[in-house]
């Protein structure tokens, strides 16, 4: 009996184990000793306000304003008044406030940099001086920049800037010292007259902290040339002609048109300023340009919208379709040789010298099943109801905010998503008037073009050119969300996925910001990496402090890549920071909200990255730098810094809850190694004595 007893306690116990192990009584079945994961399943998944349930207003800035590598925010009242900094607890995973900003005008807009040179990230507060319809010339756009204090606050009083006109300015490092310029329109102070082009060169004393911050004076460019710029506009400083040197891309009014919009494309050729490379029309009905590698071929491509009309009380856009202008460059060499120059049939960059510049580069705005470069495709052939339409801009913002369609690589592939915003009617009811207007986001997965797929026609499928298609499994929390007033990408926690900052009107719920996160289950890898300004050498000495220069990024800054997936073929593509400034924005103007970091899906590969190519606008010989075997899933920072010959750079590997562990069993490994080969060396040392001592033993019966 007592024998059955110490048998039947055995199962019991090894059940205990095991469940505890297993984790089956919690919910959210962790395996101990790991900790349960925040989100499970594999799908989008509404994560909350994280600490903005009582946001009134929209986010219209991105930043690591207190240096600790995560992505940190600035909102903005409804009543444009208020500005208020909230930082990420990555401890209680969500964001907490720090300081609140009054103004007496309406701001505009919000530009995170270190216009001071400090290592520290400021803001460029841009309001709106006085009053008028929108696009008129007698509003005004009145600046001011706050110092950022490296804790999340920022200094109370401004350093003020010299205006512009209506259309805001660009921010760009126009002289090549990596300090962040602004390039624009500047109203005419005396008689009456259309503004001209200026640039506000930083001129900022670092050392004595004090003085002018900007001066104005002519832009590096030809301005008998260049256009009048559009307002709003969707102008950019991306590198479009592969060296991997930031140039300019201007959307401009037409001169022959007041409905159409014209571009130019500008060149940087260092000291020599820019020079105009490319213009035309853009196609009728354009709307906010986003500039993304679409194909994964080491090319900037354009992304934009296309309506017949747009109802200036709703802001939605009827007719409409989305539109892919491919940038046509030398392709990568698919093997390890090729000729680089001159621009040939069948000439290919080498892998190892992707920044070689193409000037032969050209768009083609074409819609034709002929011109593989262009694609444009309904809304309608997507799945989409007739009655859909797009939400161009937003009208509850003034003055009203363009909404461009997000792109974001949300299943690590290398081939980035679509992210537009699609308005509906609801029935019993009238587009636009009261209720019955319903607007949601809708992701559109990038898929290779084959037969039946929407903007598939003609060359494209030969060409490899990549189609959409509307995403159905796991989204259900989109379809859930009626009041989508703006979207963006955001890496909550840093955990190395790119999930969903949605912004409501609030119609549908109380909240005014929901987001989602992306718990998609991927076999894919990424690279996180941001460009810092070269402000200081490893650790930053101000007032006392010893400070890492995170967050710092500038305008303009390029990466390029290669890399063999599985099947052992190359691929190149080509990022950047959308910002990617915040870090490093193409685009900053009317709340581009990029991420202070660029984010590079690699697709599924087993291979560290071959070449990652960083370039910088520095008017320096050379302006980029070829790292070579940088580890896939982990973030690089790079400090271009002007005044050394070699950059610096840091490799952060990702954290998991799994390392520590995998660190143990590493360890375990090694001391159980360590046990058999002592062992084994006692058994041999004994079996040497033994054979010692039979030797001693042993009589040499020839000797006798």
């Amino acid at each position: 009996m007592q024998s059955w007893q110490r048998r039947g306690r055995r199962p019991t116990c090894l059940l205990l184990l095991c469940s505890l192990w297993l984790g089956i009584l919690d919910e959210a079945a962790a395996v101990w000793p790991f900790p349960a994961k925040r989100f499970s399943g594999d799908m989008l998944i509404d994560a909350g306000s994280l600490g903005l349930a009582e946001l009134d207003g929209r986010v219209v800035a991105f930043g690591d304003f207190n240096g600790d590598q995560y992505t940190d925010i600035v909102t903005l009242s409804t009543d444009q008044r208020t500005l208020t900094v909230y930082i990420w607890d990555h401890s209680r995973y969500l964001f907490t406030k720090t300081q609140s900003i009054p103004f007496s005008q309406n701001v505009v807009n919000v530009v995170a940099g270190d216009f001071s040179f400090d290592g520290r990230l400021d803001i460029l507060v841009m309001m709106s001086q006085n009053t008028g319809s929108w696009g008129n010339q007698a509003i005004q756009v009145g600046m001011a920049v706050y110092l950022g204090q490296g804790n999340g606050m920022f200094s109370g009083s401004p350093v003020a800037v010299p205006g512009s006109a209506a259309e805001e300015p660009i921010v760009l490092d126009a002289t090549g010292d990596i300090k962040v310029d602004l390039l624009g329109m500047f109203p005419t102070s005396s008689a009456p007259g259309p503004p001209t082009w200026r640039l506000w060169q930083n001129i900022w004393n670092t050392t004595a902290n004090a003085g002018d911050m900007f001066e104005l004076t002519s832009p590096p460019l030809n301005t008998s040339k260049v256009c009048k710029l559009s307002n709003p506009h969707s102008s950019a400083v991306i590198d479009l002609d592969g060296d991997c040197l930031a140039d300019l891309f201007l959307v401009c009014d037409s001169p022959t048109s007041a409905n159409r919009k014209t571009y130019q494309i500008w060149i940087n050729n260092k000291e020599g300023g820019f020079t105009l490379s490319r213009e035309g029309d853009l196609p009728p009905g354009v709307g906010p340009i986003t500039f993304a590698d679409m194909d994964r071929d080491g090319t900037i491509d354009l992304v934009f919208p296309t309506c017949q009309s747009v109802n200036t009380d709703t802001g939605v856009g009827t007719n409409c379709a989305i539109n892919i202008a491919y940038n046509k460059q030398i392709p990568t060499c698919a093997g390890s040789t090729g000729v680089i120059y001159p621009h040939a049939v069948g000439s290919c960059r080498l892998p190892t010298q992707l920044c070689a510049a193409d000037s032969n580069f050209s768009f083609d705005f074409t819609n034709s099943p002929d011109n593989d470069a262009f694609q444009s495709i309904p809304l309608t052939s997507l799945g989409a109801s007739h009655s859909a339409n797009l939400l161009m801009f937003d009208p509850t913002f003034h003055p009203p905010l363009p909404l461009p369609i997000r792109i974001a690589d949300t299943s690590l592939s290398g081939y980035p998503s679509l992210l537009p915003i699609i308005a509906t009617q609801t029935p019993g009811g009238v587009l636009g008037i009261g209720s019955s207007l319903e607007t949601s986001v809708q992701l559109l997965n990038n898929v290779p073009c084959r037969e039946g797929i929407p903007g598939c026609e003609g060359e494209r499928i030969a060409k490899g050119r990549r189609a959409f298609a509307v995403a159905t499994d796991g989204t259900q929390v989109l379809k859930a969300i009626h009041d989508v007033r703006g979207v963006t990408v955001i890496d909550l926690d840093e955990d190395g996925t790119l999930d969903l900052l949605i912004q409501r009107t609030g119609t549908q719920s109380t909240t005014k910001l929901t987001f989602v996160q992306n718990n998609f289950f991927h076999d894919a890898f990424f690279l996180k990496a941001i460009t810092l300004n070269g402000a200081c050498s490893g650790f930053c000495q101000r007032d006392g402090e010893n400070y890492k220069p995170f967050g710092t990024g500038f305008p303009g800054a390029s990466y390029k890549y290669t890399i063999l997936d599985t099947t052992g073929k190359r691929s190149a593509a080509q990022g950047m920071f959308p910002t990617q400034h915040l870090g490093q924005q193409p685009q900053t103007g009317y709340h581009a909200l990029h991420t202070p970091y660029a984010y590079l899906g690699l697709g599924r590969t087993n291979n560290y990255i071959e070449n990652l190519f960083v370039g910088s606008t520095s008017h320096a010989e050379a302006h980029y730098i070829n790292l070579e075997g940088v580890i896939p899933n982990s973030r690089l920072v790079v400090n271009p810094t002007v005044w050394k010959s070699n950059w610096e750079y840091e490799l952060y590997l990702r954290p998991g809850d799994w390392i520590p562990w995998v660190t143990v069993v590493a360890l375990a490994s090694c001391g159980l190694l360590a046990i058999i080969v002592f062992v084994l060396h006692l058994n041999e040392k004994r079996e040497d004595e033994r054979e010692r001592r039979r030797g001693l033993h042993h009589i040499n019966f020839d000797a006798l």
